[in-house]
C-alpha cells in the first residue's frame, strides 16, 4: 500500500479511536529516561497535539513540574523546523497549518524528542504526515548531539510494516497507551 493511502486509512482509525482522551503513562517515559541515564538538566522537545494525535501536553506539564526544560517546534520554510523553549504561561500563535507554536525567542536543541506519528511498526519505523519535517530535524540534531527519539501513538496505529526510504529516520522507542517498543 502506498504511504498516502496508508496515511488516510490510519488517520480515520485514529480519529475514531481518540474520543476518550487516552493518555500516555508518564511513568513509562520516566522509565525510558532512567534507562538512558537522563537527568532533569535536559531539554524535552514536545509538540502541540492536532488532528487527533496523542496528547503530550500532560506529559510536558509533568516534565516542567519536575524542573525539565520543555520546548515546542516552529515550522520553517523548505520543510524545516526548529525547537524553541516554552512554558505553559507563555502565549502560542497559530501557524499556517493551524498548529499552535511558541514565540521564536530562544532556539534550543532538545535531548529528548516526543514525536507524533500516523503509523508505526515493531522495527521502530514511523509514518508521519509526509512532509519529512521530523526526519530532517532528527538528521540535523543528530549531527549536534545524541538525542533520544520517542514516538507517541495509540496501540491501534501499529501496522505490520511501514514503507520506508533512505530519508526516513528510525525512532529509539515508541510508547503507546499499552506498551513500550524498543
Amino acid at each position: 500500500m502506498l504511504k498516502s493511502e496508508l496515511r488516510k486509512k490510519i488517520l480515520k482509525v485514529r480519529k475514531k479511536f481518540n474520543t476518550k482522551n487516552i493518555q500516555i503513562n508518564f511513568k513509562q517515559i520516566v522509565k525510558i529516561l532512567k534507562k538512558e541515564k537522563i537527568t532533569n538538566q535536559i531539554i524535552i522537545g514536545g509538540y502541540y497535539p492536532v488532528n487527533f494525535e496523542i496528547d503530550d501536553l500532560t506529559l510536558l506539564r509533568k516534565f516542567k513540574k519536575n524542573k525539565f526544560n520543555i520546548s515546542l517546534p516552529i515550522i520553517k520554510k523548505n520543510f524545516q523546523m526548529d525547537f524553541y523553549s516554552w512554558s505553559f504561561s507563555e502565549p502560542l500563535k497559530i501557524n499556517k497549518y493551524g498548529i499552535p507554536e511558541p514565540e521564536a525567542k530562544n532556539i534550543v536543541y532538545p535531548d529528548v524528542l516526543l514525536i507524533p506519528l500516523v503509523a508505526f511498526d515493531k522495527n521502530l519505523n514511523r509514518l508521519g504526515y509526509g512532509g519529512g519535517y521530523y526526519d530532517r530535524l532528527i538528521e540535523k540534531l543528530s549531527k549536534k548531539k545524541n538525542i533520544i527519539k520517542i514516538g507517541l501513538a495509540f496501540s491501534i496505529q501499529e501496522i505490520d510494516k511501514v514503507p520506508t526510504n533512505m530519508y526516513d529516520q528510525k525512532l529509539d522507542y515508541i510508547v503507546t497507551n499499552k506498551n513500550i517498543i524498543k
